[in-house]
């Protein structure tokens, strides 16, 4: 499985970015794909995920009411929606997939968001 991101990109605060992460491969070994973030000098952090199999997606509390992740079954893409944002979530974001014997991730993509 490859995970591409892309999207990523300077923003002033209060502003938006959409991000994806194409994955291509056996994508039909995934059963979970998240999000991730990881700003400088701090550990990386869970932000948000979709299930293959449906369900409510699930979302870090600091950004529950203006984040949205969807998927594109057609071209097997994962997009986060990210509004509102503060200068504080200037991170290097990550696209993770969970399949049946191991993770994967992308390359990233940088958010900067100015103040």
């Amino acid at each position: 499985v490859q995970l591409v991101e892309s999207g990523g990109g300077l923003v002033q605060a209060g502003g938006s970015l959409r991000l994806s992460c194409a994955a291509s491969g056996s994508t039909n070994s995934i059963n979970v794909i998240s999000w991730y973030r990881q700003a400088p000098g701090k550990q990386r952090e869970f932000v948000a995920l979709i299930i293959s199999g449906g369900g409510r997606p699930k979302y870090a509390d600091s950004v529950k009411g203006r984040f949205t992740i969807s998927r594109d079954n057609a071209d097997n893409t994962i997009n986060l929606q990210m509004n509102r944002l503060k200068p504080e979530e200037t991170a290097v974001y990550y696209c993770n997939a969970v399949g049946v014997v191991r993770n994967y991730w992308g390359q990233g993509t940088q958010v900067t968001v100015s103040s």
